[in-house]
């Protein structure tokens, strides 16, 4: 046993703060008890060094300050992924107070073995055995007092979706403070001799126990091997040829003998807490989860997920609907007119009314296309990108496109940047971080780039375009078939490993309207605390523009490029708005088709085009934060000359069939 428990005490005598790590695998509802002890205090961050967020909030009990870290997930402390890496590093460097072992109820044999590596590593564990509801609904069976003895820590049962258990979460929190009562588990004499050998050499002060690291020693994780060279100095080269000799004489069979044995160890634990029905109970979301995966109904299934929640509820309806009541009857009809006359009230100098209230003001330009054509375009996505989150649907997606997507180079892991791009590119860039390899985070972010559309661009589009028949078809159809072919030529161009995947799939349920709400709020505060600033920037940069005839400039310069793609010379205009912008790009489409200056055929060149053309500033930063500047360069300058290539081939193509005339 480590020192941890006297390191406890001491902290929680002296009544400093304290912390809590969440722990576990993915999908396990980890997250969920995070939202629900923290609230909205909360922020975000890369661990140093590494592209892995790390999620920490704060919380009182009984006025007690505590911290709060929600770690990536993990499925061993034997380390894999980059993920897993991060959240060791978290147990091993910032000595939580308490580790909370947040388990999915239905997979308790495969999840405990962690539990059982927890408790081995000397750490404060606490048990959660989460998603018990729908557990008791399959008719399994978890005595989880029987548990608590056997494990020696304490264990809670929990629905943290449901808000159960949180209270006896808050209340062991508070009492629990030392894990000298947790259970010592005995491997076979031989593999216990070889841990008592090298633990024996280790003289170092470190705070996972020396058995648990002498473990990850003989199983040559090279991270664990790196620490010990450093705290044990000149001690380590006896301590490193032990290791060797063990692994000489183990090398065929250490492993699995290992696996076997911890499956053992849990097989003993289970006895008699667990008891799963002789009958199967399959419930209806288990039924629903099938039809999810299976590819001749899981379509179908995305297919009417799609048009009644992308097509109707944000594009008719949020893109429409709301668009038409703000934009058109609230600014247009209202707000513009009265403050037009307020500006021009107080400030006499034309040239500094135009810059709040002129053609690009900051107020009669660039707050109107935030709020009144943005905002409820981004705001009803993301109701509907939280809904369908809410309900487990986006990893049974994953599961549903991973054979597609291997054909681009990607697991199906990657459909969920994929999906949150039509929200925000810029967001789901960020998110690609979370794919496995170099070389599939390139590849999504290259597809990201050039063929989704975020929300508010692709409700302006899709109100463009609904106008007229076949447009739509013709839109979606060109950028389908260049996330096709882009897709795969990157697969065969970029080098690299294919990746592994591999998903926990947590409960379908019907969605916790608290829930929603939230993750709703707190990605529209990210989205529009970004999106403001931006439009007030873009607003200033064209009205600077305007005035010392750069703008124009920069029109005249483009007039040849509009020309060659069929576009009027007006059309520039839209893309350089693009630029600051996607969405303010295609809402200066919306300008130009008011005023009637676009037939059916220039409007779909031209959504087409704006659609493929280079990122945002926000995006392209954001590329080059995550990719480096080489690589957002790179993908920066394709996007931009396949965009209009692409242009110039389907304006062809529409004059050449008659097609949209």
């Amino acid at each position: 046993m480590s020192t941890r428990c006297s390191k406890h005490k001491e902290i929680t005598m002296n009544g400093s703060a304290r912390k809590v790590a969440l722990v576990g695998n993915p999908n396990v509802g980890k997250s969920v008890l995070f939202n629900v002890l923290t609230g909205a205090y909360v922020t975000v961050s890369n661990y140093p060094g590494t592209s892995v967020e790390v999620s920490r909030g704060n919380m009182l009990i009984n006025e007690q300050q505590w911290e709060v870290i929600d770690t990536p997930g993990m499925y061993s402390i034997h380390t894999i992924t980059e993920e897993e890496r991060v959240a060791r590093e978290i147990l091993l460097h910032e000595s939580p107070d308490v580790v909370v072992h947040v388990l999915d109820a239905r997979n308790l044999e495969r999840m405990l073995a962690m539990t059982i590596q927890l408790i081995e590593a000397g750490l404060p564990v606490v048990l959660v055995v989460n998603i018990l509801d729908e557990a008791e609904r399959m008719g399994l069976v978890i005595d989880l007092e029987l548990l608590r003895q056997k494990l020696g820590i304490p264990v809670i049962g929990a629905a943290t979706a449901r808000k159960r258990g949180i209270d006896e979460i808050r209340s062991v929190l508070h009492i629990y403070s030392c894990p000298c009562d947790q259970q010592k588990f005995e491997y076979s004499r031989l593999l216990e001799r070889d841990i008592t050998e090298v633990a024996s050499l280790m003289q170092g002060d470190y705070i996972l126990s020396r058995r648990a690291l002498a473990l990850l020693l003989l199983q040559q994780d090279e991270e664990i091997a790196e620490l010990a060279r450093h705290r044990e100095g000149e001690g380590y080269a006896q301590l490193a040829e032990k290791i060797r000799e063990i692994a000489f004489d183990r090398r065929e069979t250490f492993h699995l003998e290992l696996s076997l044995e911890r499956k053992e160890m849990v097989r003993r634990v289970m006895a008699g807490a667990f008891t799963a029905p002789k009958v199967r109970v399959i419930t209806v979301a288990e039924r629903l989860s099938r039809l999810a995966v299976r590819p001749l109904t899981g379509i179908p299934m995305l297919l009417i997920v799609l048009y009644f929640g992308l097509y109707q509820f944000v594009g008719v309806f949020g893109a429409g609907t709301v668009v038409d009541l703000l934009e058109g009857k609230f600014f247009e009809g209202w707000f513009n007119p009265w403050i037009i006359s307020v500006v021009k009230g107080i400030i006499p100098w034309e040239i500094i009314q135009e810059l709040f209230v002129g053609e690009y003001g900051i107020i009669t330009l660039g707050i109107r296309y935030a709020v009144g054509i943005i905002l409820p375009v981004v705001a009803t996505f993301f109701i509907f990108f939280s809904f369908l989150e809410d309900t487990g649907y986006f990893p049974r997606l994953a599961l549903l496109v991973d054979r597609i997507f291997k054909h681009f180079g990607m697991t199906g892991r990657a459909v969920i940047p994929m999906v949150l791009g039509f929200g925000c590119d810029t967001m789901a860039t960020m998110v690609t971080r979370t794919l496995e390899t170099k070389r599939e985070r390139i590849i999504a972010t290259i597809l990201l780039s050039l063929t989704i559309p975020c929300s508010a661009q692709l409700g302006v589009i899709m109100s463009l375009l609904a106008k007229f028949p076949g447009a739509l078809a013709v839109w979606g159809g060109t950028l389908l078939l260049l996330f096709i072919v882009v897709g795969i030529l990157s697969a065969k161009i970029i080098p690299g490993e294919a990746p592994m995947f591999y998903m926990e799939l947590p409960p379908m349920r019907l969605p916790q309207f608290g829930n929603v709400v939230t993750k709703t709020y707190t990605r529209m505060q990210w989205y529009f605390m970004e999106i403001l600033p931006l439009f007030v920037l873009a607003s200033v940069l064209l009205w600077l523009g305007k005035i010392t005839g750069f703008f124009e400039k920069m029109i005249n310069a483009m007039t040849p490029v509009m020309a060659s793609i069929g576009l009027p010379k007006e059309t520039a205009v839209a893309f350089i708005f693009g630029f600051f912008r996607r969405d303010y790009g295609a809402a200066g489409l919306y300008e130009l088709q008011t005023k009637g200056l676009m037939d059916a055929r220039q409007l779909t060149v031209a959504a087409v085009t704006l659609t493929l053309f280079i990122p945002c500033i926000a995006q392209f930063l954001i590329m080059k934060k995550e990719r480096g500047w080489k690589v957002a360069g790179a993908i920066g300058v394709f996007v931009s000359l396949l965009a209009f290539g692409s242009g110039f081939i389907l304006n062809r193509a529409l004059l050449a069939t008659g097609l949209l005339s």
